[in-house]
Order: C-alpha cells, then sequence, then structure tokens
C-alpha cells in the first residue's frame, strides 16, 4: 500500500504555507517529517484530515496498483495536544470509542488498557486528573484500536517524560506494519532515532533525505542547513 499526496496546496491570504506537496509514502515505514515551527506541518495534517480545505491537489491510497480517495476511517490523528473528553473515565471514553467505532477487542477494555501501560488504578478515574502524558496514551490508544490505514502523529512526543516517550517509541515501531506513519517533529535527534525515513518540510514542498549513510557525520549538517535556509528564507 502507498499513500500519494500530488501537488497539494495552501494558502492563508498571501502566506503560501504548502506550496506544491507531492510525495509517496509507503506502508511499513515511519516517516520523520521534519520541518521548523511555523513550516506547515500541522497545516499539512489537517489538510489530510480533511480538517481544512486545501486550494488544490489531492491525496490518496494505492493497494495492488488501484488507487481510491482516503475515507475518514484511513485517517488517525493524534494531536500535539491531547484532546479527550475530561468528564469521562478512562473505561468510560475507551467502552464509548469501541462501541461507536465497531472495534474488535477480544481480550476486553482491560487488555486495552496494557496495550499504552495504563495502571489498573486510574482506568476508572476521570480523564480531567490524567497528566498530559496519560492524555497522550489515550489518545494513542483508540487510534490504534481504529486500526487506520495513514497515522498522522503531531509532535506526540515532545512534552513527555523519558519513561513515557520511550514506552511509546516502542509502541509505536511494533505497530508500523502494514500502515503508513507520518510523525511530525523538529526535533532531529528524534527523527532520527524512531523514523525510517526522513522528509524535509521547506518552503512548502517535501524533500526526502539520503538515509543511506546514517553514520555519515555531514548527513545532520545538511539537514540543519536546508531547515536554515528555510528559516532565512
Amino acid at each position: 500500500m502507498r499513500f500519494l499526496i500530488e501537488h497539494l496546496q495552501k494558502s492563508y491570504g498571501k502566506k503560501q504555507v504548502l506550496r506544491d506537496v507531492d510525495f509517496a509514502f509507503e506502508s511499513g515505514k515511519i516517516y520523520g517529517l521534519l520541518g521548523r515551527n511555523g513550516a506547515g506541518k500541522t497545516t499539512l495534517f489537517n489538510c489530510l484530515n480533511h480538517d481544512i480545505k486545501s486550494d488544490a491537489g489531492a491525496f490518496w491510497l494505492e493497494e495492488d496498483g488501484q488507487r481510491r480517495p482516503l475515507k475518514a476511517a484511513d485517517i488517525g490523528y493524534v494531536l500535539s495536544t491531547p484532546t479527550v473528553p475530561e468528564f469521562l473515565t478512562a473505561r468510560e471514553f475507551l467502552k464509548f470509542f469501541v462501541e461507536i467505532n465497531g472495534c474488535c477487542v477480544p481480550g476486553g477494555l482491560d487488555e486495552c488498557f496494557e496495550i499504552v501501560h495504563i495502571a489498573p488504578e486510574d482506568r476508572d478515574r476521570l480523564m480531567k486528573d490524567f497528566s498530559h502524558g496519560m492524555k497522550n496514551k489515550m489518545q494513542m490508544l483508540v487510534n490504534i484500536l481504529a486500526q487506520p490505514n495513514v497515522l498522522l502523529l503531531d509532535e506526540p512526543l515532545t512534552s513527555l517524560d523519558v519513561v513515557v516517550s520511550e514506552e511509546m517509541k516502542q509502541l509505536l515501531r511494533s505497530l508500523k506494519a502494514g500502515r503508513v506513519t507520518i510523525l511530525s517533529t523538529h526535533i532531529l535527534d528524534l527523527a532520527l532515532d524512531l523514523c525510517d525515513e526522513i522528509v524535509l518540510l521547506g518552503h512548502g514542498e517535501l524533500e526526502r533525505v539520503d538515509r543511506a549513510d546514517l553514520d555519515s557525520a555531514d548527513l545532520r549538517q545538511r539537514i540543519i542547513a536546508a531547515l536554515r535556509e528555510e528559516d532565512d528564507g
């Protein structure tokens, strides 16, 4: 399976944020979408998720050589600031999500909580009392259960503590088979550590970074130079 973006464009007034985004993502890989703050990473995700309307371009799923438009169920979107119904307990929220989306959970809800390491004593607490990291885990969990073909992750690890961040990275590595995972970040070390492919968003376009030699001493400098050019532009 491939996720294809063709000549996607988006402007806000006179500011052109996405100029000509044209790229093919392959399933089974985690892509690091690297760009400076304000480069347009969230705008790109919002266009792909149909949260905002693009000015031009299209995106498709390609399976067995056949293209089709994306459906809502194809996309999972984990926001940088977790959005969960804080008036519900974690168990109530998960039960509601599973029932409304028809998710298959043969092991029951408690087995689902184990996936993201939500402790038994926290499962019946109101989510308004959850930490940022725990809310993030709940957001990740429901997107996992939905089994989207394309998973968009908007800076999901930036504000997490070391333990939760490592748990989330291991989880993403274990779940990448069979789907396209795109993780946006402005942190180079995170992208190099977690992602199979690095893609730069600069000047409104996507550019693949050659990772054939990850130990190359100048790889980091070439990426930083490209991002610095974006800032100067």
